[in-house]
């Protein structure tokens, strides 16, 4: 089994090094903070797809450093709820909000998103994770519990860059989850467990061509700054964070591991027990991915 990579703590903990700052400039070009796959064209079209306003109150579950987070904030003026594990990633965030004068907006909380979520029932306007549930269990605990704090007609999106389409080896799994803990699924699964968790599936988008690109510039930006980050990370963890990003680029391009982003939307007026019909859906067989 490959050893372990550090990439979170070392991201959030040094969010504001200065060669941090030039590696996301590069790998992105338009520096929200981010950890991901993420762009900021995408972040804007998920903000039009969630139909976000001033007087909508998002939960983003798996904030990271909070910079995406604040970005929504800004450009829409809604209410943000951020909730990460990582103790870094709040400290960052809640920072962040407060030198940015965003903290009246945008609050931060550390908790497990794989658990029942600390709101009451139809607390919010709008959910948006972004490559974060590959990490969360329970897959349809979860997203019942966001049907749970969603409310009637409310919109949530999600994506998930670990969405098998190809041949993978032991080796290509061990190094594309050296980071973290990762639930790899096949085509479909994402889709049934939105509709069995009382969703209406809007759309799914293949957004991989993101993480092929992002994967290697953050790569190459890495590489011109190696001194510097191997100070920061150790050699060890450079190295290890390099074969990490070179194999998510590889696996993307060659189209075996896929990236999508999935919106869905609570009905208006929801049927009794619509929220719980996952507990019955492991009987059902998988939805024929299109």
């Amino acid at each position: 089994m490959r050893a372990s990579v550090d990439l979170y703590n070392t991201a959030y903990d040094n969010f504001s090094a200065r060669v941090q700052a030039e590696v996301r400039a590069e790998t992105y070009g338009e520096d929200l903070g981010q950890s991901s796959w993420m762009t900021a064209d995408e972040l804007r079209r998920f903000i039009r797809q969630l139909k976000l306003k001033p007087s909508s109150h998002l939960l983003e579950v798996g904030s990271g450093s909070g910079g995406p987070a604040l970005f929504v904030a800004r450009t829409s003026g809604c209410r943000i709820t951020g909730l990460d594990i990582n103790a870094y990633g709040i400290k960052n965030a809640n920072d962040l909000a407060r030198r940015r004068k965003l903290d009246a907006l945008a609050h931060f909380q550390r908790a497990d998103a794989s658990r029942r979520l600390p709101f009451t029932a139809n607390s919010f306007d709008a959910i948006l994770s972004n490559d974060a549930m590959c990490h969360l269990p329970r897959r349809g605990d979860v997203l019942r519990e966001w049907f749970r704090v969603l409310k009637p007609g409310g919109r949530m999106l999600f994506t998930d860059a670990m969405v098998i389409t190809g041949l993978l080896s032991n080796e290509e799994i061990a190094t594309r989850s050296s980071i973290g803990s990762y639930f790899f699924l096949p085509p479909g699964q994402n889709e049934r467990l939105i509709r069995a968790s009382g969703f209406e599936l809007v759309r799914a988008d293949d957004v991989t061509a993101n993480a092929a690109i992002v994967a290697k510039r953050w790569h190459d930006a890495r590489a011109r700054r190696a001194r510097d980050l191997a100070r920061i990370e150790g050699e060890a963890n450079f190295e290890g964070l390099q074969k990490f990003l070179w194999r998510v680029h590889v696996l993307s391009v060659e189209g075996r591991l896929s990236r999508y982003a999935y919106l869905a939307r609570k009905p208006e007026v929801v049927r009794a027990g619509s929220s719980r019909r996952g507990s019955d859906a492991k009987r059902r067989k998988p939805a024929r991915h299109k």
